[in-house]
């Protein structure tokens, strides 16, 4: 029997709770009180603590704190991503960001999905759908990508927008939900 962390690193549906997950968001959560704390510190330093927490960290990789994700261990950053202030990434399952992509202030990237049955709900049944965002992308600040958007390399994502589908490369899009600008 698969435990519930096992079931959620699938994208199954599974309940948030039990020892392991629980063990899990406590060592964020602590993570997330150091992270959050070390302003001041210089960019190595920052790197440094990414290294404890993400899959993977690329060179020049960087978040200013205060930033909020789930686990941690799920998000993986090319080299020289940037993540401005209040960024949120619930990363019940895989997120991966591409090299040189920068993401605005209060960005959120959603991969925490929950059934459509009420009934399913009620019994605090989850699942996680990956998030991929591509190299050289711009995520505009306030913006909200959903559970199991691709955005494509290139692409720009104006401030605001709320992602709710998949952005092919090179694309700009705008507005809740996005819808791409003509050229």
């Amino acid at each position: 029997m698969a435990t519930e962390k096992q079931k959620m690193l699938a994208g199954e549906l599974y309940v948030a709770a039990g020892e392991e997950l629980t063990a899990d968001a406590r060592r964020v959560a602590g993570w997330m009180d150091r992270y959050n704390g070390s302003i001041a510190a210089t960019q190595r330093d920052h790197a440094a603590l990414l290294r404890e927490i993400m899959a993977e960290v690329g060179e020049g990789a960087y978040i200013r704190p205060p930033f909020h994700c789930d686990y941690g261990y799920n998000i993986s950053l090319g080299k020289g991503v940037f993540l401005n202030f209040n960024c949120v990434i619930l990363d019940v399952v895989k997120v991966a960001i591409g090299d040189r992509t920068q993401i605005g202030p209060g960005v959120q990237i959603l991969t925490a999905d929950h059934p459509r049955d009420p009934a399913q709900r009620r019994a605090g049944l989850e699942f996680g759908r990956p998030v991929v965002v591509g190299t050289d992308v711009w995520i505009g600040g306030g913006a909200i990508v959903l559970p199991g958007v691709t955005i494509g390399d290139g692409a720009i994502v104006g401030a605001g927008a709320v992602v709710t589908r998949d952005v092919r490369p090179g694309a700009t899009v705008v507005g809740n939900p996005a819808r791409e600008r003509p050229a």
